[in-house]
């Protein structure tokens, strides 16, 4: 599957992405989960018997959303608030799974341009009507669950008519994409042209230009491409009190660069409802090969050499050895090679020489550490494969068992502390729940300075499986700290990392977010409780 091969499509509220792409359990996966004793729970709800509650928008608060966007663009349907109920991670999915719909929004609206954003905001901040943004719909933090006390109501913010690439500047090599477009169509419409910005998250098939922005996304090319933080040189904002254009050169020394205010913000400032990026020419050659290392220690040591001393590939990931040895590292089942050590996964994208001049330095490299080629058909599963992944923990719930992902990231000095830490903490809470659980991990990006960490837990599902998470989730956030890292790298803050961001920053750090969100957003009503504390 190619990148522009993955379709735009509805997604569904209780299962990860495309809904045609659902795939059943590998019988030797069900065979070891029927060894562990683990056994299916309570059938899914329904989604036409989950119970909704009452719409409680006032109606003039309505009919002035009429007027702004179109009566046609206003919507309070049962599939429509379902659909924008929360957000992709597992204690989401699991609600949803139970019936529970009580973050759903009270009306769906679907702006057509920026000035109608501006007018919606200013209808709800008038009206105190908490209004959620919404593009893809993929926060895996609680980031699409606002704290609704107080407020005459919620709307959820759908951007999706925003989907258009206004400008291609082929000079600078900048484009201009309205923030509801999703990855694959600006993918789409930039390669046609023979561009791409080389972003591809796990999220790729539902995530959105203005939540990429907004989350401070990290795409699996990052070592190559950059984050898309990196990529984005220009903004649009809406806020309940006009318009913020932010980005005029692709650096400045006037002041504060108003930009990094906004990416990572998650919809607590205001409405991304543009974004420009840099671009970058599509690859002529691509080659992905796998390496097969000893240990851990010594696969995170060449990807060291390589983020700090070069040549650096287009993508760089290592799997540590329960996740090589389970297979998680190939999603598409194939064999990666022995099962022992450990798998690591370099890819080189751009022109033929440039490829294989990277390839070969980037391989002597890996090889003086203690790598071994296993040959490029393990990077080409990966590659074709990437995707594929998040899919099989719908399978997994249905079956009984719990999957679920975090991450972090920190210095190289840091990293094998860190790894230690956060595994012992979710091993030890989950174990002491009488769910022990399998955690694996994997290097995903790499800077020159550090690295970051991603965790995939796996265990049976308790009777409480949300309590058991939170738990868990509570340990590893308290490890985290503890061993003096980020508490996200991508995936952001939303409400489930806001209480540990705020111990990040500190109190000075915490007045300088609630000063901006009081100056953006007087009444309070964007995204309530995400990022900020109220």
């Amino acid at each position: 599957m190619s990148e522009t091969d993955v379709p735009v499509v509805d997604f569904a509220p209780d299962r990860w992405g495309n809904p045609e792409h659902a795939i059943t359990l590998p019988a030797a996966t069900q065979a070891a989960l029927d060894a562990l004793g683990i056994r299916p729970g309570r059938a899914p709800v329904d989604l036409q018997d989950v119970a909704l509650p009452d719409v409680v928008v006032p109606d003039e608060a309505r009919t002035a959303l009429a007027a702004a966007v179109g009566p046609a663009h206003v919507s309070d349907a049962a599939h429509d608030r379902l659909r924008h109920t929360r957000g992709w991670s597992t204690p989401d999915i699991l609600k949803m799974r139970a019936g529970d719909a009580g973050d759903a929004p009270d009306l769906v609206v679907r702006p057509g341009s920026h000035d109608e954003v501006v007018a919606v905001l200013q209808v709800c901040a008038d009206a105190h009507v908490a209004v959620v943004p919404y593009s893809g719909g993929t926060s895996v933090v609680g980031g699409l669950a606002p704290d609704r006390a107080g407020f005459a109501g919620v709307v959820a913010l759908d951007l999706a008519r925003l989907d258009a690439l206004v400008v291609l500047d082929v000079v600078s090599r900048t484009a201009t994409l309205q923030a509801g477009m999703r990855g694959p169509r600006a993918e789409e419409l930039l390669q046609a042209e023979g561009y791409t910005l080389g972003h591809f998250p796990q999220s790729y098939e539902g995530a959105s230009i203005g939540g990429y922005a907004a989350a401070r996304s990290a795409g699996q090319s990052s070592a190559g491409y950059g984050r898309f933080d990196d990529m984005v040189v220009g903004l649009v904002v809406a806020t309940p009190r006009g318009t913020l254009e932010i980005g005029t050169a692709p650096q400045s020394a006037a002041g504060p660069d108003l930009r990094q205010l906004v990416l990572g913000s998650e919809g607590a400032f205001g409405v991304i409802t543009s974004v420009t990026v840099r671009l970058r020419r599509v690859p002529r050659e691509r080659v992905f090969e796998g390496w097969r290392f000893p240990s851990f220690e010594s696969g995170a040591e060449a990807l060291r050499r390589l983020a700090q001393d070069g040549p650096l590939p287009t993508v760089l990931r290592l799997s540590d050895e329960a996740e090589t040895a389970i297979n998680l590292s190939d999603p598409s089942g194939g064999p990666t090679g022995e099962a022992s050590g450990c798998l690591a996964i370099t890819g080189y994208e751009g022109e033929p020489d440039d490829v294989a001049s990277r390839r070969a330095a980037a391989s002597a490299v890996i090889e003086e550490c203690g790598g071994v080629a296993v040959g490029t058909d393990a990077g080409e599963r990966w590659r074709t494969g990437r995707f594929h992944g998040p899919y099989l923990r719908d399978p997994l719930l249905d079956a009984g068992a719990f999957v679920e992902t975090l991450e972090t990231v920190t210095w190289w000095s840091n990293v094998a502390r860190l790894k230690a830490a956060v595994t012992e903490a979710v091993q030890a809470s989950l174990g002491a729940q009488g769910t022990p659980a399998i955690v694996l991990c994997h290097v995903s990006h790499v800077y020159e300075t550090g690295a970051s960490l991603y965790f995939t837990v796996a265990c049976a599902q308790g009777e409480d499986a949300l309590g058991q998470w939170a738990e868990a989730k509570a340990a590893a956030n308290a490890a985290i700290r503890r061993a003096g890292a980020a508490i996200s790298h991508h995936h952001g803050v939303g409400t489930d990392h806001r209480d540990t961001y705020d111990e990040e920053i500190g109190p000075l750090g915490r007045d300088i977010l609630r000063a901006v969100k009081a100056t953006l957003d007087p009444t309070g009503v964007l995204n309530p409780g995400v990022l900020v504390a109220r």
